[in-house]
């Protein structure tokens, strides 16, 4: 008797996840169906899963495709249940192509390619329809988000949408993605949201026409370059009742939700000031990075991610904006900038660069203590509560998922099927780093600097 053994979440259980067990079945004699535990998903950053164990097991059970159904509770697991079960081959979707090479000295190791264009069936209900996801552009960070949307629940990446044919049919064939257009409207009639991951000058554009085309929208930082732009596509999108994110990752970081919770509970005293850097060395002066026309330059790049703890903590009323940079001379672009916030009782910076290198830490200061972030903060997984008694230091640490993506993808989805807007990043807030960076475009406030301010240090 061949034995055969495949494992999934199969939450909201559809065509895509009963063809497996189909496939799968047909690979031998007896199928053994391991279904993850609750507890094992959150471990390995499954996020927005609907169903509870038992009900997914239930689902998995009425296909009657499986002779016998376990549960996957931890990392390393399959490796014992081959032993256990005397499997013969396991069967895993292509998503995970290479992922289980590791266990081919222990059993057959068979890759499935995923169903494209996903259909529902009795056993989801209107309230938890798949919502089908269609990726406008066709860089490193599409690329990067596709894989991370693998890991959050009630959410397929079926098509992308490119000016150059060639690179999305590749990048369409690579994922096994459903299909690939060089024509946006026809893109947006085959998509429920769209993830918009284009050059900075073309955010407002591509989102205010998904929008009127009724469909949600999760758009990169900065969502505009202009503050107007950014107010009339939330009005679009109020008007519409459709969801509109800018996809600051860290604002939606579980660890970062509780460092922003911990730092207004007064623990620290009252804040004072907010020192948070994030440069990257970036030396091809082609990319976009470079290009001023495609809002290129260090304050577009990074900003947004020192504005958000700055905003988060000390709001969107500051009485000054000052910039100090240096821009690079072949490009124009700003390599190096150094944004000061003066508010009514505080004080805050953000360091941000992409020609220098910079201890990527963020400090915030309170009259009874302060709160240390370690590089990389905007990934933030760990930070510390110190007080003039070091014996009171309290150390929080909550783990970082892969890249992040998954974090704001998750309230992406749950934003829609709630029908609610999200609090972790506001409006208000999106806004508020709009017109910062709208301000330093404008040459408000701002002086170049032909030295570096910047001290070495380590680096991040």
């Amino acid at each position: 008797m061949k034995r055969v053994i495949t494992y999934g979440t199969f939450d909201l259980l559809h065509y895509g996840h009963i063809n497996i067990l189909k496939r799968a079945k047909e690979l031998g004699d007896y199928l053994i169906v391991g279904v993850t535990s609750d507890n094992y998903d959150m471990i390995r950053g499954k996020l927005n899963v609907s169903q509870t164990t038992t009900e997914r097991i239930e689902n998995v059970r009425k296909t009657g495709l499986a002779d016998e159904i376990i549960i996957e509770e931890y990392e390393g697991q399959k490796v014992n249940d081959i032993k256990k079960y005397n499997i013969d081959t396991i069967v895993i979707g292509s998503d995970w192509l290479n992922k289980l090479d590791y266990l081919k000295p222990f059993c057959e190791v068979v890759y499935l390619k995923r169903t494209k264009g996903v259909s529902s069936t009795d056993l989801r209900n209107a309230k938890n329809t798949i919502l089908k996801l269609g990726i406008a552009g066709n860089g490193r960070i599409a690329q990067r988000f596709i894989k991370e949307a693998k890991y959050v629940s009630g959410v397929e990446v079926e098509y992308i949408f490119g000016r150059t044919e060639e690179h999305i049919r590749n990048i369409c064939e690579k994922f096994n993605l459903s299909s690939y257009f060089t024509d946006y409207n026809e893109f947006l009639d085959n998509v429920d949201a769209v993830y918009v991951a284009l050059p900075h000058n073309l955010h407002y554009d591509y989102t205010k026409k998904a929008l009127l085309k009724g469909k949600h929208v999760l758009c990169e930082k900065p969502i505009t370059l202009s503050e107007n732009q950014t107010k009339e596509l939330y009005k679009i999108a109020k008007e519409k009742n459709l969801v509109l994110l800018e996809g600051v990752k860290t604002a939606y970081v579980p660890c970062f939700e509780r460092l922003i919770s911990m730092a207004q509970s007064g623990i620290i005293g009252n804040i004072k000031d907010i020192d948070a850097t994030f440069t990257k060395l970036i030396c091809d002066k082609t990319l976009r990075e470079y290009n001023a026309n495609m809002g290129g330059g260090s304050l577009t790049e990074l900003g947004s991610y020192p504005l958000c703890i700055i905003t988060k903590l000390l709001g969107t009323d500051p009485v000054d904006i000052q910039y100090l940079y240096e821009k690079d001379d072949e490009t124009s672009v700003d390599i190096m900038n150094k944004v000061i916030l003066t508010y009514k009782n505080a004080i805050a910076t953000a360091n941000v660069g992409i020609g220098i290198k910079k201890e990527g830490n963020c400090v915030i200061s309170g009259t009874n203590g302060y709160i240390i972030v370690p590089a990389p903060w905007w990934k933030t997984e760990y930070f510390e509560i110190r007080f003039e008694d070091q014996n009171k230091t309290q150390k929080f640490y909550t783990k970082f998922e892969g890249d992040g993506l998954r974090y704001e993808l998750a309230d992406f989805v749950k934003s829609i099927k709630n029908n609610t807007q999200n609090y972790k990043w506001t409006e208000e807030e999106s806004v508020f780093v709009t017109h910062v960076i709208e301000n330093f475009k404008l040459c408000k406030n701002t002086k170049e600097i032909k030295s570096l301010l910047w001290g070495g240090g380590k680096t991040s």
